[in-house]
């Protein structure tokens, strides 16, 4: 069963495993992993170390008792998890309210999947569990982006339930009801 999850170090053997899979792929940006934030050397070793490293900034970013940086807004970075035992399969980043610049590139939620998990419906269940966490938060519309040029995105924000705006700076917009 597909879940979100708080990162936990339990799982560092699959995060490792995961982030591996992105450098492999050449995809050095793993979008909602919230490693933007780090120094490449924090994380880019896949390894336990790093991987305890990126949970602790993660969880403190979750911290819904602390305010977030200037500049940043108010959400969660999680990741999506399938499996017994647990596995990995992707990550997201919920924003709870959007700043200009999310309203413009961002949106309310990004997400990856790994690699080899691709094409088995994992974006699309993580979308859907996203936008549930975003009406438990008082959300009634979500933006949701996604590059113009990544048909696969595009297709599982449209199954969703998504409706094209526009496309800006290479960007397509998606606003989706969250019933």
């Amino acid at each position: 069963m597909t879940r979100l999850v708080d990162p936990d170090v339990r799982l560092s053997e699959s995060w490792c495993t995961a982030v591996r899979e992105f450098q492999d792929a050449g995809e050095a940006h793993i979008h909602g992993a919230g490693l933007w934030n780090l120094p490449d050397a924090t994380w880019t070793a896949a390894d336990e170390v790093a991987c305890a490293a990126v949970v602790a900034v993660l969880r403190e970013h979750n911290d819904t008792g602390t305010p977030p940086p200037e500049g940043q807004v108010p959400g969660a970075l999680l990741w999506i998890v399938d499996g017994d035992p647990e596995e990995l399969v992707g990550f997201v980043s919920l924003r709870f309210e959007l700043n200009d610049f999310l309203l413009e590139e961002g949106g309310h939620i990004g997400y990856s999947v790994r690699p080899s998990r691709r094409r088995q419906g994992y974006a699309g269940r993580a979308l859907r569990l996203s936008l549930e966490r975003l009406r438990e938060r008082g959300v009634a519309e979500a933006l949701v982006t996604c590059d113009d040029d990544n048909l696969g995105s595009a297709r599982t924000i449209e199954a969703a339930g998504g409706v094209l705006e526009d496309v800006r700076h290479g960007k397509r917009r998606y606003w989706l009801a969250i019933g």
